[in-house]
């Protein structure tokens, strides 16, 4: 099944195409395990949470589910959410990463999380995906 953010919608909140919000405003549950794609149409995941900095409100990190088999020995990555596009179109996140080089990632397992406010990893996984890093 694909999981969008339109089938997760427990509210209502895009029933309305002119009333409802997204997709400039959305909810945070609805994107919860909305699948992710790359460019090529092929899936690498879907989004298990979201990371965000506390002063701010600001999602820095989605945490992107990867391989595995029924949710067994999947891998973990934190994606820079400047890395993520949500294409409306399809209802899904696209990252512009090819499979393969996702599965060289930087990543891990949810008993080992990196230490995502470190400045020196923050910097590193940004550099790795492309996307723009600065002080939050």
């Amino acid at each position: 099944m694909t999981n969008t953010y339109v089938t997760r919608d427990n509210f209502g909140m895009y029933a309305g195409h002119a009333d409802g919000p997204g997709p400039s405003i959305m909810g945070a549950d609805t994107l919860l395990g909305n699948d992710v794609y790359n460019r090529e149409g092929e899936k690498l995941g879907d989004i298990k949470e979201f990371m965000v900095v506390m002063a701010t409100g600001q999602i820095d990190y989605a945490v992107l589910s990867f391989g595995g088999l029924l949710g067994m020995g999947d891998k973990l990555f934190a994606v820079p959410w400047a890395a993520l596009t949500l294409d409306t179109e399809n209802k899904r996140f696209t990252l512009n990463t090819p499979k393969d080089v996702l599965k060289n990632a930087p990543g891990f397992d949810k008993g080992h999380w990196p230490a995502i406010a470190d400045k020196a990893w923050a910097g590193s996984i940004h550099k790795f995906y492309g996307a723009p890093y600065g002080e939050v």
